[in-house]
């Protein structure tokens, strides 16, 4: 179908509902690596009053991507919940966006945004996502409600909680034990400690599996450990006995994506069984951890839609949601900046795709997290990435990435430090996850008020954290 709108004296046309999407997005430097950006912002602002105008139900009837050839498009369609649809079914993507601002200034808005969120499928979420002010999409985001829960209960309301990261480029025990004291100390780690491993090998992955193990127990923290590796040899080791919390893979919003990544629904629903027949969680039994990142379809060459057309990158993103709420996650995140500036170019392209991403994964009913990123040939710089937290931090995001110092010296990329997330905490009232805070009170670390408070490390058995874990 033809789409055509004027602005200004000049009639532009779209042709299809894959072009009026992408071009109606905020502008991104992987959107024009894909030739599907709008030449302008006079074509944009036409696009865009095109989506507004669009009924939601022309996104059940008119596909981004063939349902026929992508079992992603399948999932959404087959899973979609048409009673949880029908409070706003006679919305256009315009009249959503109302509907979604009015529910933000309810006292009820939460319940009424958990009620939809079966309802809405990652396409009408990203098309009135490309419609909102950055203000808009925080406003909404801070009235979602979305927890999880393994050892930990992540997305409650007033927390913000944290990965802790203490990659190490040669995985030498003694500089992961001490990155995780460094976090443990500043009252990171609640969401999980999480590794990402120099190599996929599975005896790699399980040594750092049970240093991670032996640090929990012997210090009896509330936290769930995760190596990074592919889910096939997460599963290979949870059949080995290994000591296995989480499940992490790396998904997009395409089948061919997905398979790029060696995983399809199949596999993933096999690991998120594999890790719940643990049943090592105290609190809940959420076992997976996905991540997700705009351009990860471009990059693999699986962004084509309907007739060929290239989808644009933060609609595949959000189609990464639906494999995500299939799994129901302990954790999702976007690693926002990571995958360079081919996609997002520069600091505000980052800040407005984390806060697009955060509202859509929270709004599809995910307990959403930001790796609040760049990498160092991006016209970003770490200003940015203070703005960017904090106003996640006003969106209630869920969790973001912490690594010691905000360099990643084995992934080579900018991220937060424990330090940041301390700040952001203070200054906003925020806290960490409940019972990682009551693990941080009962050892001494922090007040009654969540706040750190002066700590002897040296009459703490944390003390011999590192010497202890080096082996």
């Amino acid at each position: 179908m033809k789409y055509h709108q004027q602005v200004s004296g000049v009639t532009y046309s779209f042709d299809g509902l894959v072009e009026v999407m992408a071009k109606a997005t905020p502008l991104r430097s992987g959107d024009q690596l894909a030739g599907c950006a709008a030449e302008h912002d006079g074509e944009r602002a036409a696009a865009a009053w095109v989506l507004a105008d669009l009924p939601l139900e022309v996104f059940l009837n008119e596909e981004l991507v063939p349902y026929d050839t992508d079992e992603v498009t399948r999932l959404i369609m087959d899973s979609h919940d048409r009673q949880a649809f029908s409070a706003i079914s006679h919305l256009t993507v315009g009249g959503l966006r109302d509907w979604l601002m009015d529910a933000a200034a309810d006292d009820h808005g939460a319940e009424r945004l958990t009620a939809v969120a079966p309802g809405l499928t990652p396409e009408m979420v990203a098309a009135v996502s490309k419609i909102m002010r950055n203000q808009d999409l925080i406003a909404v985001s801070a009235a979602a409600r979305v927890t999880s829960a393994l050892r930990t209960t992540v997305g409650a309301p007033g927390t913000l909680a944290t990965r802790l990261q203490p990659n190490h480029p040669t995985d030498d025990p003694r500089g992961i034990a001490a990155a995780v004291l460094d976090g443990l100390l500043l009252g990171c780690g609640d969401a999980v400690i999480g590794i990402n491993p120099a190599t996929d090998s599975p005896q790699a992955t399980a040594d750092l599996l049970y240093l991670l193990d032996s640090i929990r127990t012997r210090y009896d923290i509330p936290v769930q450990s995760c190596v990074l590796s592919h889910v096939t040899t997460t599963i290979g080791l949870i059949e080995a006995g290994a000591p296995v919390d989480l499940v992490f893979q790396s998904i997009a919003g395409t089948e061919g994506a997905n398979t790029a990544f060696g995983v399809n629904l199949a596999l993933l629903r096999e690991g998120n069984e594999a890790a719940r027949s643990l049943n090592r969680g105290t609190v809940g039994n959420n076992v997976m951890y996905l991540e997700t990142g705009q351009g990860s379809a471009l990059s693999s060459g699986a962004h084509l839609g309907v007739g060929g057309k290239p989808v644009d990158q933060q609609t595949l993103e959000a189609r990464a949601y639906a494999v995500a709420r299939d799994l129901q996650p302990l954790l999702v995140n976007t690693v926002v900046g990571f995958i360079g500036p081919e996609y997002l170019y520069d600091g505000k392209q980052i800040i407005r795709a984390g806060l697009e991403d955060h509202f859509c994964g929270k709004l599809l009913g995910l307990p959403m997290g930001v790796d609040v990123c760049y990498t160092n040939h991006a016209e970003a710089d770490q200003n940015d990435m203070d703005t960017l937290l904090t106003l996640l931090a006003a969106a209630q995001v869920a969790f973001v990435i912490t690594v010691p110092g905000a360099d990643d010296v084995m992934l080579g990329y900018q991220s937060l430090s424990f330090h940041d997330v301390l700040v952001t905490r203070r200054t906003m009232g925020l806290r960490p996850a409940p019972e990682f805070e009551a693990w941080l009170r009962s050892v001494g670390m922090v007040d009654d008020a969540g706040r750190l408070t002066p700590f002897d490390l040296a009459s703490s058995p944390l003390r011999s954290l590192t010497a202890a874990e080096a082996r």
